[in-house]
């Protein structure tokens, strides 16, 4: 079976005060996807394939705001590539999902149901590993060829394990390639512990559809996630080091995530409420950001006759490592200890095909910088889904 869809985001962005500069800008994200799923009858049961082709459109706002966090998750670099593409097979009895191709880690690594809400890129995955390798992990705007494979070796936990190419298909020149020598790979591991409202949400799904993408299962309520990643390769010392061409191998990392449901912890509760928090680190030999630290509230069905609205406030708060502001001290350039941003958003369904987000941030040190002011940014972020 054959499902295609059509997704376009656009945020128009202001910077209402402080930042680089006043002033508004326009971004855009049009993605057309293709997914294919195996007939259980057939041979191929329990495989199923993903293609996405996505476009990037409008000026980034970091030019407006001057932060490194990033308050929009739909920013890129302008131009048409092709974000996933990808076969999985489940096994039956839902022990085992492989997966291979261009694949996106945080569709399921370092992913939280609650931090979705939020349109700062660090509520996504953590920028001391978002910001990581070259030019970022394989995750959104560039993406990497690897393998991922999950296992669900008891109910309520998940294993997950992928091993990809350490730079992404895009290469920083604007050439295109995969696995070329020098790239070095990027392995990461997770374990998710995961609770769900009833235990037969698991009898209502096909054996083959409680684990990988695309899965049946009802969202959970509560996960406790812990994650470790390395590269192999050879990166820049980010110290005083690197001006005379330090080189470190390999570079490290782990994170902790989890969320909780607060309020309405019943199947059918007309009001949630959930907190979530991440922590991570990094390898401060070769990452900008040493550690960070984000966490939040979303609650739903909280505004009267808006069952499926939801509001949530957060905070990030990325900091730097010792040999980078070692480094930019050396330059006359001295930083701040720590980039935070405080988000304020809500999301309402307008109709079945749109999705209005009007959402409000408050960027303390943008950039790590003394001279930037503090800054307040104003986004509404819309969604038409077809």
């Amino acid at each position: 079976m054959l499902t295609p869809s059509l997704v376009y985001d656009g945020s128009a962005i202001g910077v209402l005060q402080g930042g680089a500069r006043e002033g508004e800008t326009f971004v855009g994200s049009l993605h057309v996807r293709l997914h294919a799923t195996a007939p259980e009858t057939s041979a191929w049961a329990g495989t199923t394939a993903l293609m996405d082709i996505r476009s990037l459109h409008g000026t980034p706002p970091g030019a407006w705001v001057g932060d490194a966090q990033g308050v929009t998750n739909i920013a890129g670099p302008s131009g048409t590539d092709i974000e996933e593409l990808w076969v999985q097979h489940n096994f039956r009895n839902s022990t085992m999902s492989v997966l291979g191709g261009i694949y996106d880690l945080n569709t399921e690594f370092y992913h939280l149901q609650a931090a979705g809400l939020f349109l700062n890129s660090s509520f996504g995955m953590g920028p001391e590993f978002s910001q990581s390798g070259v030019e970022g992990p394989s995750i959104f705007p560039r993406t990497a060829m690897g393998v991922r494979v999950a296992a669900k070796p008891a109910p309520g936990m998940v294993l997950r394990a992928a091993l990809l190419d350490g730079v992404p298909v895009v290469r920083p020149d604007g050439s295109r390639g995969a696995f070329r020598p020098g790239d070095g790979a990027l392995a990461v591991a997770e374990a998710a512990f995961l609770s769900r409202p009833t235990k037969a949400a698991d009898d209502q799904t096909s054996p083959r559809d409680r684990i990988g993408r695309f899965s049946s299962l009802s969202p959970y309520q509560d996960k406790l996630a812990l994650g470790v990643w390395h590269y192999t390769g050879s990166y820049p010392d980010v110290g005083p080091a690197g001006a005379l061409g330090a080189l470190h191998h390999g570079s490290t990392g782990g994170y902790a995530i989890g969320e909780w449901r607060l309020l309405g912890r019943s199947a059918d509760a007309e009001q949630t409420l959930a907190g979530f928090m991440q922590l991570g680190t990094a390898d401060a030999s070769t990452n900008r950001f040493q550690t960070y630290i984000g966490m939040g509230l979303v609650g739903t069905g909280w505004v009267p006759g808006r069952p499926s609205d939801q509001i949530g406030l957060a905070i990030a708060s990325a900091r730097n490592g010792s040999p980078y502001r070692q480094s930019q001290r050396i330059q006359r350039q001295d930083t701040a200890a720590a980039e935070t941003a405080v988000e304020l958003s809500y999301l309402t369904q307008i109709t079945k095909w749109l999705i209005v987000q009007p959402d409000l941030q408050y960027v303390m040190r943008p950039n790590g910088s003394f001279t930037l002011r503090n800054a307040w940014v104003a986004q509404l972020r819309f969604e038409l889904t077809f």
